[in-house]
């Protein structure tokens, strides 16, 4: 796209915050929002115990509404960590080497040696071709200070776009490649090659919520390599633009870890960030993502049908 601007228009982003109405309220926990439109801390909710039904539905319209949801002072077991996950659907079993005590929960581990390489904007799991619908991450061990996690509202940065980007972005696609996140990436390739390996996934580049309806601005810098129907450059420079749009403060919710400590959110709408501002102490997470479906964009005008239901008036 020749030409896209990368300045700001603030009057742009304040409308957008303003017309959000979401609900804060609940008779089975506590809920403060910590930020006009994502990120709420739950207070008064055991996740260890059984979580009665009414609660689970209140817990769904909530991670539903805010997209990251924080709890305190939780101390769960892999095996809590693994029902968690279940309230919202199946937990997901990962390629990943790093695991817990469950075959669901991934370790993720970073102090002397080993720096944090999580510290770019991100979609869990946006290279599959069915990305999980979630992730829950359970603080093991922190840092005296920093390694915080900062999450994007992407429906917000969708909304907040120019209206000539979102016209021009309404039906294109994207790659996004899965191995991206491993070690050796050249010589993963190589072994992808011919056998059906870790295979490449395209998805909308402005992905429908499938609960809300919601448009989400579906690219991010970790996963996503080109946009099809355009040409090199044009790719480039967009999507080098669309990527900048989590950076913005006014889309973000900064979450500062302690031991015991959850946080859960919803991949389809959010990014997030890991800061590695820490080393060499050492952080220790336990995640469990939650399987989701195949990213779908918004639909496109029935050309066909407008022209026979033209032909039907003009009779």
């Amino acid at each position: 796209m020749q030409g896209v601007k990368s300045g700001w228009r603030p009057v742009g982003r304040t409308q957008v915050l303003a017309r959000r109405d979401l609900v804060a309220e609940s008779d089975h926990f506590a809920i403060r929002p910590c930020g006009p439109t994502i990120g709420a801390e739950i207070s008064g909710l055991s996740l260890v115990a059984p979580i009665p039904p009414a609660a689970r539905a209140d817990l769904r319209r909530a991670f539903r509404d805010w997209k990251v949801l924080f709890f305190r002072d939780q101390h769960l077991s892999s095996r809590d960590h693994v029902e968690l996950a279940r309230v919202f659907g199946d937990p997901l079993f990962l390629p990943m080497p790093d695991k817990g005590d469950f075959p669901e929960v991934t370790r993720v581990a970073a102090g002397p040696g080993e720096p944090g390489a999580e510290n770019v904007w991100h979609s869990d799991g946006s290279g599959d071709e069915k990305p999980s619908l979630g992730s829950i991450l359970r603080a093991l061990h922190v840092p005296p200070a920093g390694g915080d996690t900062l999450w994007a509202d992407m429906v917000a940065a969708h909304d907040g776009l120019p209206d000539d980007v979102k016209e021009r972005i309404a039906n294109l696609r994207a790659v996004h490649d899965p191995l991206t996140i491993y070690d050796g990436y050249d010589e993963v390739a190589r072994e992808r090659d011919g056998r059906g390996m870790f295979p490449v996934s395209e998805h909308p580049v402005v992905r429908v919520h499938p609960e809300t309806g919601e448009k989400i601005l579906y690219v991010n810098r970790f996963y996503t390599t080109r946009i099809l129907g355009v040409d090199k450059a044009e790719s480039e420079e967009l999507l080098a633009y669309l990527c900048d749009q989590a950076h913005y403060p006014e889309y973000q919710v900064r979450f500062h870890w302690t031991d015991g400590a959850v946080a859960m959110w919803d991949n389809r709408s959010t990014q997030h960030y890991a800061v590695s501002d820490y080393y060499p102490q050492t952080r220790v997470l336990e995640r469990v993502s939650i399987a989701g479906d195949r990213p779908q964009g918004p639909r496109r005008p029935l050309r066909n049908a407008v022209r026979r239901e033209a032909c039907v008036a003009n009779r």
